[in-house]
């Protein structure tokens, strides 16, 4: 039976319950990540908690655990269940109180929540690539913040899903940002080009990987805006996030981009990655 994490408890997944004043549920009050775990290892897990623990103090939420305390937790967890290949959900709230908008006070202890998923890698996406769509950027200011606010993720990749897309590439007025789950680069000319880092887009660990990769096979990676009709014109597109890694998508709104099949750059960054795996998973 799947075990579920529940503030200290491994619990079977029928009592696995949260309270209906949880402001997670009332209020979307908390923060979330996802880890990758191949091979019965976690990928990257050191940076995701960083960032797990940097978007707590930015909603000013203090959860208890140091990086290494909440990998150890993930990694039981993952035993627990016997996950050699799949993913980590874990979130936390501000806790259970009763509705009020403001703090509660005193502080609530935060409820700290995982489950596990069991999964393949997307063997046939990645090798042959997938479709996107466009639209507007609806979400709030503060995207940098992974927080349980994803209503407008949530709408987005519907629309994709309407036109049978498997992403949708959003865009405040003609500037791309990223994905409704992933972030989007552009390659022109050899080089890839993806939204800087700022509050309108999340500080993706596989965008990181792309960038550190990137620098190993010298291929120029520049953090600049670019326009909606630069990425149409693009030799090729890619995506990238946890589950997708790195993603190549050969339409955008029913149009090819470049020849219409995956290219040689994309090619070297997913050879890239594999080996990242091997190198950076605990």
């Amino acid at each position: 039976m799947t075990k579920v994490f529940i503030n200290g408890d491994f619990l079977n997944e029928k009592d696995a319950k949260v309270s209906y004043e949880d402001r997670g549920y009332v209020f979307g009050d908390g923060i979330y990540e996802y880890i990758r775990a191949y091979e019965g290892k976690l990928f990257t897990v050191k940076e995701h908690f960083e960032r797990f623990l940097r978007s707590a103090n930015e909603i000013g939420l203090d959860l208890g655990y140091t990086v290494d305390e909440l990998i150890d937790l993930v990694r039981q967890l993952l035993n627990e269940n016997n996950v050699k290949n799949g993913g980590i959900y874990i979130q936390a709230t501000r806790g259970v109180a009763p509705r009020e908008h403001s703090f509660p006070t005193p502080p609530t202890k935060p409820v700290i929540m995982a489950f596990t998923k069991s999964y393949d890698r997307p063997y046939e996406q990645l090798e042959n690539g997938v479709y996107g769509v466009t639209t507007e950027d609806i979400r709030w200011l503060r995207c940098d913040i992974k927080s349980l606010n994803l209503l407008g993720n949530v709408l987005a990749k519907e629309y994709a899903v309407k036109y049978n897309a498997t992403e949708a590439i959003q865009h405040r007025g003609e500037t791309v940002t990223e994905g409704a789950s992933s972030n989007v680069y552009a390659i022109k000319d050899g080089a890839i080009y993806t939204h800087p880092i700022n509050n309108f887009i999340l500080n993706g660990i596989t965008r990181r990987v792309i960038k550190w990769i990137a620098e190993d096979y010298g291929i120029p990676f520049k953090e600049e805006t670019f326009t909606v009709d630069f990425l149409k014109n693009a030799d090729e597109v890619i995506i990238s996030s946890t589950s997708a890694e790195v993603m190549p998508v050969i339409k955008v709104d029913g149009d090819d981009i470049g020849n219409g099949k995956v290219g040689d750059v994309t090619r070297k960054l997913q050879e890239g990655f594999n080996k990242y795996i091997k190198s950076h998973s605990i």
